[in-house]
């Protein structure tokens, strides 16, 4: 097993939520813990089986933010060809660029390439959503101001 096979481990198991979990193998035991004490990063423990060596620590620090222009990513939904645009970063969900401002967008909207969907804030930078493909909004599916992950479907979009 190498770092990249593991450091892949480590983030599949913070995104699953576990906050430990403990792999032994036949030439290698792994211990990753996540969330300890309120902190967001995760630890894991490598320790290779027949050497008395101390552990070797990888610390993964949480994933920096996209550049404030990130570009959205999109997934055909197969029973009902609408488009699901999913966030690309992990932050804070805004509808409007300021609370005092207008919605992006609401249901119905049309859209076209390029214009703003929303705002994700994450450690303090807002990075506007842009749409990838022009259409109708047909369903927003965060409420505003609620937490997101990486991935997690935001909108559906009916690009007929």
């Amino acid at each position: 097993m190498d770092i990249k096979d593991i450091q892949n481990l480590i983030k599949f198991v913070a995104k699953s939520g576990a906050t430990e979990v403990k792999l032994e193998m036949e030439d290698i035991k792994i211990t990753i813990k996540t969330g300890v004490d309120g902190d967001k990063s995760e630890t894991a423990f490598v320790q290779p089986l027949n050497a008395t060596a101390a552990p070797a620590t990888v610390v993964m620090a949480p994933a920096a933010p996209a550049a404030p222009a990130a570009v959205s990513q999109i997934a055909a939904e197969p029973e009902n060809n609408y488009i699901t645009v999913k966030s690309p970063i992990i932050g804070t969900f805004y509808r409007k660029p300021s609370p005092d401002k207008a919605n992006f967008i609401e249901v119905g909207s049309a859209i076209k390439e390029g214009d703003v969907l929303c705002v994700i804030e994450a450690m303090k930078l807002f990075n506007e959503i842009e749409s990838e493909l022009s259409g109708t909004v047909v369903k927003i599916l965060i409420d505003d101001s609620s937490p997101v992950e990486f991935d997690q479907p935001l909108f559906l979009i009916d690009p007929a």
